[in-house]
């Protein structure tokens, strides 16, 4: 069989997995409440502003800029095309056109965020005195800026930016727990909005810098097909398995949360195909939205992007990306197999079995249809991981090279089924580049318009020492034990992370949350790495996306499956708590990062783990802590456990992710031998479990 066979063999038994965009875009259209211009002088409109936007950022990186002046004109971008795309209200009649008032907000933005740059010289110059004209331009762009968040994000981070700012200035009139001496409108606009300390602060200033490149990357990559085979050879390779559908809905989530920045349009992207495939090898509906939900939610957690967060973590912390990347690694990869477990006892539970294997794509030749969409990918990681370039710099070569693969595949694919190639092949290639940097430019509006309104809390906070009126409100609740202090700001985050994007989520309750775990654990005779109080706080953040009642991609997912928002949710929320007991593991056992010292001085200082055996004991470690947990949450192994058995499992599941804390109980419970008992625990319960088993089989037998 020649090549050219092997491919129209693999596109004929694809079709029926073929994933429905105009479906996806109705979905992300109706959930974010866009404006969608089809034709018309607006759709150029749109078009054109946001391939300037892409052109912009790629310019800016080659060529570098004032990072202030970048920030400036990312942030005018995205305020002109938040009120275009986005209504004023989410009903068909404002869907339809865009309103004058629309078009007079829009400019505002414009203005307002680009004064920063065209009078860029003259503030610097006048830094603390200033104008009048710059206050009252500054009033007007916080109260159009925190209309655009509305608009596009929803009202929650709008109402937390307002609060900050009522704070802020009616300070002295709060309860004296959080009472402070307030400021001036003055001071505050000026802090807020004419220095970097506010809206364009770090926050904005990388999602200008990295973030814009990697969505981008995203997009492009998404357009040229890459999500669909994703999908496709997640399926080829899992779908004969027990409950194989959804062990693919997990796999091609993992994939594209790679690179995606939203939970919420990871839901969508890979779930118009995954949920129904689910539903139809047997998932009800809400379990199958659940797994879906709990994948994608997880993408977040996943490097490289994480959701965009990885690069705002490593600036706040002033370590490198890569050291960033490598602490997040091991959690991120274990919860995902961890999931892939829950899904293998759920199908177990159900008595399902896997595909026909007939009916599915053959597997060698489906991987390597999309061989070249690995390129790109592997050759980022690459100049990050191994030529240790900045992420900004991998990212735009990679870029390039995504855009060549783009350019000749159309032409490429025609070559090898021996057919003529045109000039129209090519033009595909560009129409395609050019519709991946539309697309990458649309998926940034939210992204940049919270990062500037999560600018505001920052600001808010620096300005008026909030933060430390935090951390004496939590330890006088927690009366300083250090676990309370946890739950209670693990609920916090999952507060304040409700109806945010990943970015601001992370934004926010590490202003807030990740100097209080530092803190009082510093007080408590706890010395922690500062990655491991982020990453504790970014973590319950993004669990928000499936916490009810505000979990945005619970109800994208229940949308898709028909079912219930609130029960999807609460079933998707049952999946993460293997996710959730990740943070506080990695509190206590810092090797799960990698981590092997901390700096007693500075916390954001550490020693991290090279030998390759104890990493892969750690990794071992960690995967087996985490199945058992999830065994025992499920109550089912080989067949259903009993209370007793649930326990021991828990047990063996502390023994496997904090050996550390046994051993300070007693000195001789080495890591090593805390492993080694666990193993022993889970073996003779599966050693039980399989005895039961087959006496089940051999009663069957016997009654047939």
């Amino acid at each position: 069989m020649t090549l050219k066979d092997d491919i129209e063999r693999v596109e004929q038994e694809s079709k029926s997995l073929h994933v429905d965009k105009d479906l996806e875009e109705k979905l992300l259209v109706e959930l974010e409440g866009q404006r969608v211009f089809e034709k018309g002088v607006f759709a150029y409109v749109v078009a054109i502003a946001c391939f300037c936007w892409s052109v912009f950022q790629l310019y800016a990186t080659y060529f570098p800029i004032n990072s202030t002046i970048v920030r400036s004109i990312h942030l005018a971008f995205a305020m002109f095309l938040a009120f275009i795309v986005y209504p004023v209200f989410k009903r068909p009649r404002f869907l339809e056109k865009v309103a004058f008032y629309d078009f007079i907000l829009a400019i505002l933005g414009i203005l307002g965020a680009s004064y920063i740059a065209f009078n860029f010289a003259s503030l610097a110059e006048r830094a603390g005195a200033y104008f009048t004209r710059d206050i009252l331009i500054g009033i007007i762009f916080i109260i159009v800026l925190l209309e655009a968040g509305r608009r596009v994000i929803g009202p929650a981070l709008s109402l937390v930016g307002i609060f900050f700012l009522v704070y802020d200035i009616f300070g002295p009139y709060f309860p004296e727990l959080i009472a402070h001496k307030g400021v001036s409108s003055e001071k505050l606009v000026s802090h807020i909005y004419l220095t970097t300390e506010g809206i364009f602060g770090v926050p904005l200033g990388v999602s200008a810098s990295f973030v814009f490149l990697f969505v981008l990357f995203g997009s492009l990559l998404e357009r040229a097909g890459a999500g669909e085979y994703f999908i496709k050879l997640a399926y080829a390779l899992l779908g004969r398995y027990v409950g194989g559908p959804a062990k693919a809905a997990v796999v091609a989530s993992g994939l594209t949360g790679i690179v995606s920045g939203s939970s919420t349009a990871n839901v969508v992207t890979t779930g118009v195909f995954t949920i129904p495939l689910m539903k139809k090898a047997g998932f009800p509906p809400e379990k199958a939205g659940a797994i879906e939900v709990a994948a994608s939610t997880n993408g977040q957690l996943m490097p490289p992007v994480m959701g965009a967060a990885a690069f705002i973590i490593a600036e706040f912390l002033g370590l490198s990306y890569l050291k960033i990347v490598i602490s997040a690694a091991i959690p991120a990869v274990v919860s995902y197999m961890g999931l892939l477990y829950i899904v293998h006892l759920e199908a177990k539970k159900l008595g399902l079995k896997g595909e026909d294997p007939s009916k599915l794509p053959p597997r060698l030749k489906t991987f390597l249809s999309g061989l070249h969409y690995f390129i790109p990918v592997i050759y980022l990681l690459h100049v990050l991981v191994v030529l240790r370039h900045s992420p900004s710099s991998a990212c735009f070569s990679a870029i390039w090279l995504l855009m060549v693969i783009m350019l000749i595949q159309h032409p490429v694919n025609k070559l090898i089924r021996k057919e003529k190639v045109d000039f129209h092949d090519f033009f595909m290639g560009l129409y395609d580049i050019f519709h991946g940097m539309v697309l990458g430019a649309r998926n940034m509006i939210p992204i940049a318009l919270a990062t500037a309104i999560a600018g505001i809390v920052v600001g808010s906070i620096t300005l008026t020492g909030i933060g430390q009126v935090f951390v004496e409100v939590i330890d006088s609740i927690s009366r300083g034990n250090i676990l309370l202090v946890l739950v209670f700001t693990a609920f916090v985050s999952l507060i304040l992370g409700m109806g945010l994007p990943t970015t601001a989520n992370y934004i926010i309750v590490s202003s807030l949350a990740a100097p209080v775990i530092l803190q009082l654990s510093a007080d408590n005779g706890f010395l922690i790495p500062a990655i491991a109080a982020h990453l504790f706080v970014f973590y319950f953040g993004i669990l928000a996306d499936d916490t009810p009642p505000v979990g945005i991609a619970a109800y994208a997912a229940a949308s898709i499956a028909r079912a219930n928002p609130i029960k999807t949710g609460i079933q998707g929320f049952v999946y993460d708590m293997r996710t959730a007991i990740l943070p506080f593991a990695f509190f206590f056992n810092h090797a799960l990062l990698l981590v092997a010292s901390v700096d007693e001085f500075d916390p954001a200082r550490v020693k991290f783990i090279s030998n390759p055996f104890e990493i892969f004991f750690v990794f071992m470690s960690c995967l087996m802590g985490m199945l058992t947990f999830a065994s025992a949450v499920q109550g089912y192994f080989l067949t259903r456990l009993n209370i007793l058995q649930r326990i021991f499992l828990l047990f063996a599941s502390s023994l496997f992710f904090i050996p550390n804390i046994w051993h300070r109980v007693f000195q001789f419970a080495t890591p090593h031998l805390c492993f080694v008992l666990a193993f022993i625990i889970v073996l003779f319960i599966f050693m039980s479990q399989k005895r039961l088993s087959f006496s089940f089989r051999k009663a069957e037998k016997t009654l047939d």
